[in-house]
């Protein structure tokens, strides 16, 4: 991801994208947004440690880069998927 010049955006040193003054990803809220379909406001109200300004440009800064946020949070899904199957019993040892 490129730099960014935001009050409410940081990158990390590795190019994350945080919320200015917490330590919540942008990719957190982005994902909330997505998998919940949530709103700017809310969004905040779940949130409300952060400002409107603070969600807005979260979720502008998401839509600025869509298509990695979007792979990187598709990419984890399977992740997990596979992780919960694979840690999944069989179903002869499963109780009935």
């Amino acid at each position: 991801m490129l730099a960014t010049e935001s009050r409410h955006i940081q990158l990390s040193a590795d190019g994350r994208a945080f919320i200015t003054g917490t330590t919540m990803k942008v990719i957190e809220l982005a994902n909330e947004h997505r998998a919940w379909k949530l709103d700017a406001e809310a969004l905040q109200a779940g949130h409300p440690e952060l400002s409107m300004g603070q969600v807005y440009a979260a979720l502008s800064y998401y839509y600025d880069h869509q298509a990695e946020f979007d792979a990187e949070m598709d990419r984890h899904h399977a992740e997990y998927v596979a992780r919960r199957a694979a840690s999944e019993l069989p179903a002869s040892l499963r109780r009935r």
